[in-house]
């Protein structure tokens, strides 16, 4: 018998959390968080430093996995498919529930480890590090594969459960990049061998199934950075750069071009220091050769002096991509970090806007800032990681799912998916349309 259940990121985009029993035994696939609860959180003047599990839960920023308190000593194993805090940031509050251990890829374990180090917090589930590509036995019954997948991070996998009933495939954030900036292309040749075979359920990344197109690949974002980076006038002007730290491909774009204009690369923020060390330690890359790491403000404060008096010589990579109260850029346009900007500097935003209402209204406040200081803004220098409609639609047919369940978003993205599912063929009481903390199971 296989149940699942629809713990987090079904009514939402973020907080993705799902549990699958097979018979006796279950496993749990991503802890993450809903970020924008957060940040409401913190704008108000609060610590979320001071809040347990329960109290994350009331604010709307982790999973309620109550929903799972009947199968909590039945958990063999907490499957993790990439580092995004989205998928990850709720562990340090739920993980210990659990007598599990966390597996992952060793970046995504890597990046897990230095956020329990940043935050403070330690917990007793082992960690364990699976390599691309490698299965790991997670009881007598069952076996896990960490299959290669692009996305908007390093090591991002594809997770397939092997089990005596078939194989049931998580694949919550990815994209079908043959081109990729860094790391391997997606393996597809695994993925049809599996699709060859009996694949009873695909939970499958459903953000943008209304899109109809293919993602496009890291490549063709590489080319927008070197456009505005490399072909636009800015020979006596900062150039500021603000994109998500764990966008490593993104990062080494950065670099790559500000090395051409001979320029100086500043990592401002400590989540720049978090997943560039993260990566190092894996060997992914060499950063901290080529660029400066600069994680506290009592350092900035003087690094910013000396950039000031010699702008033309530097390129800053700052957090603040989604407009947060607390990040670099926007301590340095509300004077928190002292800095002059000046007419003609350069601000790329190397990202999207993430669509919730709290980022919105955030990014919109930051680029009003960032007119009156009257700089160049350059908005969208960007590609997604995450697969559109087309690229759903070749995932359905390489890997021929008897059940598909939609994730990552709520109902109106789900019922997408459904249509798009239905065009090709799959029979409507063979896709399970979830909210957060519903239970299905599956005919076998």
């Amino acid at each position: 018998m296989i149940e699942v259940c629809a713990i987090g990121g079904y009514s939402e985009v973020g907080k993705n959390m799902t549990a699958v029993k097979i018979d006796d035994e279950v496993l749990i696939f991503d802890m993450g968080i809903f970020l924008p609860a957060i940040i409401n959180y913190e704008e108000e003047g609060n610590d979320r430093n001071s809040l347990d599990r329960e109290g994350m839960i009331n604010l709307g920023a982790v999973p309620d996995d109550s929903c799972i308190d009947g199968w909590k000593d039945n958990v063999k194993g907490i499957l993790v498919g990439h580092c995004h805090l989205d998928h990850i940031a709720a562990i340090p509050y739920l993980a210990e529930r659990y007598k599990a251990p966390i597996y992952g890829s060793p970046f995504t374990i890597e990046v897990i480890k230095q956020m329990l180090q940043d935050e403070g917090k330690k917990i007793r589930n082992p960690m364990k590090a699976v390599n691309i590509n490698a299965k790991v036995k997670i009881s007598e019954k069952i076996t896990a594969e960490f299959i290669n997948i692009t996305h908007s991070t390093l090591q991002t996998t594809i997770i397939a459960v092997h089990c005596k009933y078939g194989t049931i495939i998580y694949a919550n954030d990815f994209k079908f990049d043959n081109h990729p900036v860094l790391g391997n292309k997606p393996n597809l040749k695994r993925l049809r061998e599996l699709g060859k075979e009996n694949v009873l359920l695909l939970i499958l990344d459903s953000l943008y199934a209304d899109i109809e197109m293919k993602t496009p690949s890291e490549k063709v974002a590489r080319e927008m950075l070197r456009d505005v980076m490399l072909d636009t006038e800015c020979r006596d002007s900062l150039i500021i750069v603000t994109t998500f730290a764990s966008h490593i491909p993104r990062l080494k774009s950065v670099i790559d071009f500000a090395h051409v204009m001979r320029r100086k690369v500043v990592f401002l923020g400590r989540s720049m220091m978090k997943y560039t060390m993260s990566a190092e330690k894996c060997k992914l890359v060499n950063f901290s050769k080529k660029v400066e790491i600069v994680p506290y403000a009592r350092h900035m404060m003087r690094r910013l002096n000396d950039i000031e008096k010699n702008r033309r010589k530097y390129v800053i990579v700052a957090t603040g991509n989604q407009g947060e109260p607390d990040s670099v850029l926007s301590k340095m346009l509300d004077g928190r970090l002292q800095f002059r900007f000046e007419p003609a500097d350069h601000v790329i935003f190397s990202t999207k806007v993430i669509p919730d209402p709290v980022n919105l209204a955030n990014r919109n406040s930051m680029e009003e800032k960032l007119r009156e200081k009257k700089v160049r803004i350059f908005t969208n220098i960007h590609v997604s990681g995450h697969a559109s409609r087309e690229d759903h639609r070749d995932m359905l047919n390489i890997l021929k799912p008897k059940y598909l369940m939609p994730a990552h978003d709520g109902r109106k993205k789900q019922l997408f998916m459904k249509e798009l599912a239905v065009e090709e063929g799959w029979k409507e009481d063979k896709i399970l349309l979830m909210d957060d903390g519903k239970k299905a199971s599956l005919d076998l």
